[in-house]
């Protein structure tokens, strides 16, 4: 892990906003749409999805939706969850090893393998497809978990051009173009490398519509710095070609900053010389850093002074129940801690029930 971001500056929560009840998420609504609407303007001619997984609360999706062209989901559960947050909005239904998936009628369904176009041309019913491209690129950065041969998401283009054909000998599944999630926290500059090569390969089997998936950078350890969305949109606009629809789905680039956690040091404890504040609550509400491996950058509720560095855990009985390290900031019993960067895969993503600790409480600013 690296040292955290935390510095006595100015909280991003008014007194008034901090809640009563802690530990408690708070999400700015009014911040989130303005990021969203922005983005939208930057990409302007590029269709712009929202990976539901990121944050699926209604609020947040809400929120989105006068700014985005439509939902990713990975489940029928996400679905259906769309659907009644939002209706009418477009859903696309994406994630491996589709069962109940393949029956669920949906403006785009994304198939991951032959086996799973053969269940659907089997099923009988009709869809508009796009197939998910696996390709295992070279490029600095570009993460190992989510492309090549270590991972099992989507397929190689030789399978892909197998789907086209056989998709070619029917009319009740129609082969709409292509998706490729191959990025994770990437800056715009390498994002648009990987979207060239997905292009690539996209018109080599004769696709118009092309997902390039998310993967846009947010830094943990520089909370302020925001990925360059007017450069991606340019570059986007230079790759397209007249005719082509490119789509993009970010989910943790749209939905992070708007998020905080919130919550009290109940314990202030020295072991072998290390400091540590105990905090109410811990990673089975916000799982993020220790499912990413870094430290959640915080400030203080109030006024924060320089102090002796200091590790900020949890309440569970495990070891990785570590929310950041090397704190510089002084803590006392009582104070607030305000972490940052918790609006996307931080609750949905955590071990709620583990040692059943009562659950946050959630507040929405409007």
């Amino acid at each position: 892990m690296t040292a955290s971001s935390a510095r006595p500056v100015r909280p991003p929560l008014s007194p008034d906003q901090i809640p009563d009840r802690l530990p408690a998420y708070v999400y700015d609504l009014p911040a989130l749409a303005a990021h969203a609407a922005a983005v939208r303007t930057a990409l302007a001619g590029v269709e712009v999805y929202y990976a539901v997984k990121a944050n699926p609360d209604p609020h947040i999706l809400r929120t989105l939706a006068p700014h985005v062209d439509g939902f990713e989901t990975a489940s029928v559960g996400e679905a259906a969850h769309v659907r009644a947050t939002v209706p009418g909005a477009p859903v696309a239904l994406a994630g491996p090893g589709k069962t109940a998936e393949l029956d669920t009628p949906v403006h785009r369904l994304h198939l991951e393998s032959l086996g799973e176009l053969d269940r659907l041309l089997a099923s009988g019913r009709r869809a508009d497809v796009l197939l998910r491209l696996n390709l295992d690129l070279d490029i600095p950065g570009l993460a190992p978990n989510m492309c090549g041969p270590s991972v099992p998401f989507g397929m190689a283009p030789a399978e892909a051009r197998e789907c086209v054909g056989r998709l070619a000998a029917q009319d009740r599944v129609r082969f709409r173009g292509v998706h490729a999630h191959l990025a994770s926290g990437l800056e715009a500059p390498a994002m648009l490398q990987v979207a060239s090569a997905v292009l690539d390969h996209a018109r080599a089997l004769g696709a118009v519509e092309v997902n390039l998936g998310g993967g846009m950078g947010v830094s943990y350890s520089d909370p302020d710095h925001r990925f360059d969305w007017e450069a991606y949109g340019r570059g986007l606009a230079r790759l397209r070609r007249p005719g082509e629809v490119l789509r993009v789905e970010p989910g943790r680039a749209l939905a992070a900053y708007c998020g905080y956690y919130v919550t009290a040091v109940v314990d202030l404890k020295r072991v072998h010389g290390r400091l540590y504040a105990v905090v109410e609550g811990g990673t089975h509400h916000m799982r993020t850093p220790a499912a990413r491996g870094h430290d959640q950058p915080l400030v203080m509720g109030g006024p924060g002074e320089p102090g002796e560095p200091v590790t900020v855990v949890g309440r569970l009985c495990l070891p990785f129940d570590v929310l950041a390290r090397g704190v510089p900031l002084r803590m006392e019993v009582g104070d607030t801690l305000v972490f940052r960067l918790a609006g996307a895969y931080a609750w949905n993503i955590s071990y709620h029930d583990f040692l059943m600790h009562p659950r946050p409480a959630f507040h929405y600013l409007r």
